[in-house]
């Protein structure tokens, strides 16, 4: 039933995959092997716990955006969908995906397809918000080995109802300020709109299984229609495939999809592609092939100078026929077809830059490990020699001077004891401080400084001024983030002259942990202004007057602001919890020494030759640090070989594994 070809995308992902599910694996085995040598605290557990959870469920997200009738559809199949040995998404002539689509993989979720009604653009309510009530969504099942049923059921996303003009106003498929863009009338004064809002499809497809998430979105009009599409799910995808066609060029509504909804990606971390669709309708039997190869590099440098791109950046395809190849067998037609150039493009500028962002928050975990260890490490073995010592002092001594002992390391516990004070009130100092930060990251803070935004996006009619409203609004919460940074270099300096003088004090190895960097939320922050400005110009001011679409645009504008400061917070409170972390342990560790100091002398008390068979002990414990020190350091080289593999072998895989 299936062709089993496999692009070199799917095999990159495969690859990539396997590669995250084995370094989870390893990084779990060293951790557990840590924790039972009481050297992770709390917080580099948790930070370690977060990795491995992305890199078990990490998505990759792949957004395909174009006008109607450019071969998005065609593209998926082609790329993702070829094994079925026949069309999946619907891709026949005229606008086949009516409704954004994504495609995806959730074990908890059946096969199904989930279908959300366009009557509920009439609400205020967010495409986030919706994904929270299931029961408002029409649930399809899907069959996933059976191809005929598959495609029947993704016909769905295709699906129209007829509607009244003033219906399809209100749904925002009809605008009085552009009629060149509003659906026919037909004889019964009903035009045709969208049946659907947004449809989810959940299905155990190898490519979905391994966190591939596609996104097909259905023109202009819909994006536009649709601001969390520009706000949160095109701008988070990690590549973005903008699609033209070679049979109608760059047309003034690609130019504009481009211009508002792509190129404004500039600075994120996508990646993004041109993809100059339908090439085969230059392949004229009455030209040679050099004259058909010379027309298309044409084609492909007209497209990258009206983008401002270079020319390698624009790739010709023909996705219909890289289809048919793939479901064929065919070789030739497949390379003529210029897909697995796509392909290859796809797997090393996005799977290559997951995976090294992967392996670099690796490397920086676990250096930020076996620093925290060796530190751990000094401390005890300071502690041991220290015991030593003392108890070497003791030879040939009486009772006396032995109970003598034994009162001073009392002593010396009960002004430890007392010392405590201080390091309280370095943390009530700390905790003042950071109590200001989670304010200004809060909701409340938001709120406030977007006042006057939201104020103006919501007041009925012509918005007047609102571009400088909007860049007032972002400048406040630039200052937000920069007020974070200051308290952050406020607490920094704290911390590092308290931890100066308590290391002194108390002969601790405490350092202080570089505070998160909030240069990347303020980027972020950026990203989403430029997201946005497109829905402030001249041509939008009729949509920014209907109240039922600046609600959305307020809606979504919120909800990603509140991500990128709740994302920011979660750092911070990591960065808290390094400090507290890294206290508790040494707090700990030090009453464990004083613990096993009295120990020894109440043994050395009660029975003769306990002295030297306690010195012996403190050597051997002694010597176990420093094979637990070659064990770390051994470990923590092949983790860093490890993650640098752009593939997982086998058998090194398994020696690793049993190596943790």
């Amino acid at each position: 039933m299936e062709h089993q070809a496999v692009s070199e995308f799917g095999a990159q992902l495969g690859e990539h995959s396997a590669w995250r599910r084995e370094v989870a694996r390893y990084l779990r085995g060293l951790s557990d092997w840590m924790r039972e040598q009481e050297l992770l605290d709390d917080e580099t557990e948790e930070r370690v716990q977060s990795l491995q959870e992305k890199l078990r469920t990490d998505k990759l997200m792949v957004a395909f955006v174009a006008e109607f009738s450019r071969g998005k559809s065609e593209l998926i199949n082609a790329v993702f969908f070829a094994s079925y040995g026949r069309r999946i998404m619907p891709a026949s002539a005229g606008r086949t995906t009516m409704c954004p689509t994504e495609l995806g993989y959730d074990a908890a979720v059946p096969p199904c397809l989930r279908l959300l009604p366009i009557e509920t653009r009439l609400q205020p309510q967010a495409l986030l918000e919706w994904r929270q009530v299931p029961e408002k969504w029409v649930r399809v099942d899907l069959d996933v080995n059976d191809p005929r049923q598959l495609a029947g059921a993704m016909e769905k996303v295709s699906e129209t109802r007829q509607v009244t003009v003033e219906e399809a106003r209100a749904l925002g498929f009809w605008h009085d300020d552009a009629p060149e863009d509003n659906p026919p009338i037909d004889e019964w004064g009903k035009v045709e709109v969208p049946h659907w809002r947004h449809a989810l499809i959940n299905m155990a497809h190898p490519l979905l299984k391994q966190g591939l998430v596609v996104l097909d979105t259905p023109g202009l009009n819909a994006i536009g229609a649709e601001p969390e599409l520009t706000v949160s799910l095109i701008p988070q995808a990690q590549a973005a495939v903008f699609i033209l066609a070679a049979d109608t060029g760059v047309t003034k509504s690609d130019l504009t999809v481009w211009r508002e909804h792509i190129s404004a990606m500039d600075g994120g971390e996508g990646a993004k592609f041109v993809v100059l669709n339908k090439v085969d309708t230059l392949w004229d039997d009455m030209n040679s092939p050099e004259q058909i190869a010379a027309q298309i590099e044409r084609q492909c440098a007209q497209t990258a100078h009206i983008l401002d791109l270079a020319d390698d950046q624009v790739i010709a395809l023909s996705a219909q026929k890289g289809l048919l190849a793939k479901v064929r067998g065919d070789a030739a037609l497949l390379a003529r077809s210029g897909v697995p150039v796509f392909e290859r493009a796809l797997a090393h500028q996005v799977l290559g830059a997951r995976q090294q962002m992967l392996a670099d928050t690796l490397q920086a975990m676990t250096h930020r490990i076996s620093d925290g260890a060796q530190r751990v490490f000094v401390m005890r073995r300071r502690e041991m020699a220290e015991q030593e010592l003392e108890l070497r002092g003791l030879r040939g001594k009486n009772h006396k001077v032995i109970r003598q002992m034994r009162a001073r390391i009392v002593a010396e516990k009960a002004e430890f004891d007392r010392g405590g004070a201080t390091i309280l009130a370095v943390r009530s100092v700390h905790v003042k401080l950071l109590r200001e930060v989670f304010s200004l990251l809060g909701a409340s803070s938001i709120n406030r400084e977007l006042k006057e935004l939201t104020t103006a996006l919501r007041e009925p009619g012509i918005k007047v001024g609102l571009g400088k409203t909007y860049a007032r609004g972002f400048a406040n919460l630039r200052g937000v983030i920069g007020r974070v940074r200051a308290l952050e270099t406020e607490i920094e300096s704290m911390l590092r002259g308290s931890f100066q003088q308590i290391n002194v004090n108390y002969g601790f190895t405490l350092r202080v942990t570089p505070p998160p960097d909030m240069n990347r939320f303020d980027a972020d922050l950026q990203a989403v202004e430029r997201s946005l400005l497109q829905y402030l110009g001249v041509g939008n001011m009729m949509k920014l007057a209907r109240p039922e679409f600046t609600e959305k645009l307020t809606r979504a504008l919120l909800a990603r602001v509140r991500a990128i400061f709740e994302t920011a917070l979660g750092e911070v409170e990591l960065w808290n919890k390094s400090s507290s972390s890294q206290l508790d342990a040494q707090l700990r560790e030090r009453r464990h020494a004083f613990t096993r100091r009295v120990d020894a002398i109440l043994r050395i008390q009660n029975a003769a030759g306990e002295l030297d068979a306690r010195i012996a002990e403190l050597r051997e414990e002694n010597d176990q640090i420093g094979v637990q020190q070659t064990r770390m350091e051994s470990l923590m080289t092949r983790l860093h070989k490890f993650v640098q593999q752009s593939s997982v072998p086998a058998p090194a895989n398994a020696e690793l594994v049993a190596a943790a």
